[in-house]
């Protein structure tokens, strides 16, 4: 079984997360919420978004960057970045990797991207736009690495409901 995270650093719309968590619920992907968070979690936008998925969710919450690498030291870090050099379906995603965004206004810090060139990951985009939305940007990336991953233990055929094929 693959394992795949998701990680949201100091995300500040509770819409985006709410979004965010739905995905990853239907995809079976871990969510890391990295504080502070512009919300509370009890937000009404949060729940909304991300509806009855939320006890399907698996999540972990972070006091802080440093407490985050410190809780999982063996990860594959992938730093989603409008100025990564890499493009996202170039990459290869092993196991337990984590897929790491920043906040919607700032995303993530530049020392942080310094240190780490080589995993620092770009979905196309035109150059003269600042960036895509934070939960597109997720979705995006998260299903170039399931559909590298050939899909793992997800539904590939849909039901009709009044019909048979």
């Amino acid at each position: 079984m693959h394992e795949l995270n998701i990680v949201l650093v100091e995300p500040q719309i509770p819409q985006n997360t709410g979004n965010i968590s739905r995905t990853c619920a239907v995809t079976g992907a871990k969510l890391h919420l990295v504080r502070p968070l512009g919300f509370e979690v009890t937000d009404k936008h949060l729940k909304r978004a991300g509806l009855d998925y939320w006890d399907k969710l698996d999540i972990a919450y972070y006091d802080s960057l440093a407490d985050f690498f410190a809780r999982n030291p063996n990860g594959n870090f992938f730093y989603f970045t409008t100025k990564g050099r890499k493009v996202h379906s170039e990459q290869e995603y092993p196991d337990n990797c984590f897929l790491v965004f920043g906040r919607e206004d700032m995303g993530l810090p530049e020392e942080l991207l310094h240190d780490n060139p080589d995993s620092c990951i770009r979905i196309p985009m035109r150059n003269e736009l600042r960036s895509l939305n934070l939960s597109n940007s997720v979705a995006i990336a998260l299903y170039e690495v399931l559909r590298k991953w050939d899909y793992p233990d997800l539904s590939r055929e849909g039901k009709l409901t009044k019909y048979t094929w």
